[in-house]
């Protein structure tokens, strides 16, 4: 549809169904901002809405990049795109609040762009669809991001997979798998933007709801749906400011010292290595990797099982235990991985406190993602939430405090009509 007859169709109500479905009412404003912007920079073209959702870690902190198992949800925020396909081997997109990327495809060298841009992800996702023969080709977009950067819900992942399913969309029919254009996601922040993430985020923000994913086969996880109700509890991301920059190192390390461990066993992950044997073997191993990398390892072992153990809570409706199960991450994830504040921070302390505020009002929280800054992950009585938001916001500012609520939906493409999703996950 030409965005001239989208925008028509939005001002007269043909879009409301489905913006009612994705989002839980019909609030044109944004899509017709979108619309408008498109037109005037690209002009009027037979074009389509883009909508990958922003994701939340219910369970699984740092056990992705180690072959772990990860309960993770979409969120009901979303990155959306207008897209048009176009002739000319070039890709242009306009994010709100940045520069226009421009990309010519044809030459897939890492060396082409510069690490950790968004130019580098647009890049690495087609080489993937190009190297992995799937369609790619040229486009042009205009996004808008509720999922803000450094919020802990996952802003690049999202981007990633949108720029996948706008691909998905114009050149696959979108016959591409959830977990594909998550690969596609990891493949492209890995090697391009150079950040060593694991695929969880991609893959929840991919898939939509709330999914369980086991990474045993890196290259083809398995994933599985769930219906996840928290009864009289509402779930609240807490963005506490503190910034990212500079943390890449902190993040590697993690998987690094995990991976060091399984090394000295003859393995390559943690996943394959016996929990008792690498107890056994721990005077031996502290003196080759250091007491945190042990440490790191023991929160890896222990956090694969409580996974198992929330997502049978889950199937059985015992919410008491699986609250119990979270806090006992959270605990682990401070003690043993220790991912709530980089090492050597004394006066910033940000994420430490969110979480003592949080716990000393009652309530059950956890670190968030991948931590050392960004967000904690906080379960509140609905009866509660206002006082809650209050408190928090009080310390960290105005809008700080999100509730959020699981997505059905992962990465669609929507029109007045109908909404597509992409291909069923293997």
């Amino acid at each position: 549809m030409l965005v001239s007859n989208i925008i028509n169709s939005l001002n007269n109500g043909a879009y409301d169904e489905t913006l009612t479905k994705v989002y839980g009412s019909a609030d044109r404003a944004r899509c017709l901002d979108l619309a408008k912007q498109f037109l005037e920079l690209y002009g009027d073209r037979d074009a389509e809405f883009i909508s990958v959702p922003g994701r939340s870690e219910i369970s699984g902190n740092h056990t992705d990049h180690n072959n772990g198992v990860v309960l993770a949800a979409s969120v009901n925020i979303d990155i959306l795109s207008i897209a048009a396909k176009t002739d000319d081997a070039t890709i242009r997109i306009k994010s709100e609040g940045y520069r226009e990327d421009v990309i010519s495809l044809g030459t897939y060298s890492p060396d082409k762009v510069r690490k950790n841009s968004s130019a580098a992800i647009i890049l690495g996702v087609a080489a993937y669809f190009a190297q992995n023969g799937l369609g790619v080709g040229g486009f042009c977009a205009c996004t808008t991001s509720q999922v803000a950067s450094g919020s802990g819900l996952s802003s690049s992942a999202a981007f990633e997979v949108s720029i996948a399913n706008i691909f998905n969309y114009f050149y696959n029919d979108m016959r591409v798998s959830p977990m594909t254009l998550a690969i596609a996601g990891k493949y492209a922040e890995n090697v391009y933007f150079g950040k060593p993430c694991g695929l969880m985020d991609q893959a929840a923000c991919a898939h939509g709801g709330l999914l369980y994913i086991d990474f045993a086969d890196s290259a083809e996880p398995v994933a599985q749906k769930y219906d996840f109700n928290i009864g009289d509890r509402s779930m609240f991301i807490v963005n506490v400011g503190a910034s990212h920059a500079d943390l890449t190192d902190e993040y590697a390390a993690v998987p690094r010292e995990m991976k060091s461990c399984a090394a000295l066993l003859g393995k390559e992950t943690l996943r394959e290595c016996d929990e008792a044997d690498f107890i056994s073997r721990i005077p031996y191993l502290r003196g080759l990797v250091g007491d945190r990398a042990i440490l790191r390892a023991l929160h890896f072992f222990a956090e694969n099982r409580r996974v198992a153990e929330q997502r049978n809570c889950i199937a059985e409706g015992n919410m008491d235990r699986f609250f119990e199960l979270v806090k006992e991450s959270g605990n682990s994830s401070f003690r043993f991985l220790q991912n709530v504040y980089p090492v050597g921070a004394t006066t910033e302390q940000a994420m430490s406190l969110a979480l003592c505020i949080t716990e000393r009002m009652g309530f059950v929280c956890r670190v968030h993602g991948g931590g050392f800054a960004g967000t904690i992950q906080a379960y509140v009585p609905h009866d509660r939430c206002v006082e809650y938001k209050a408190a928090i916001e009080k310390v960290y500012g105005a809008g700080s405090c999100a509730e959020l609520s699981i997505r059905p939906y992962g990465a669609i493409a929507y029109d007045d009509k109908s909404i597509r999703e992409c291909g069923d996950a293997k």
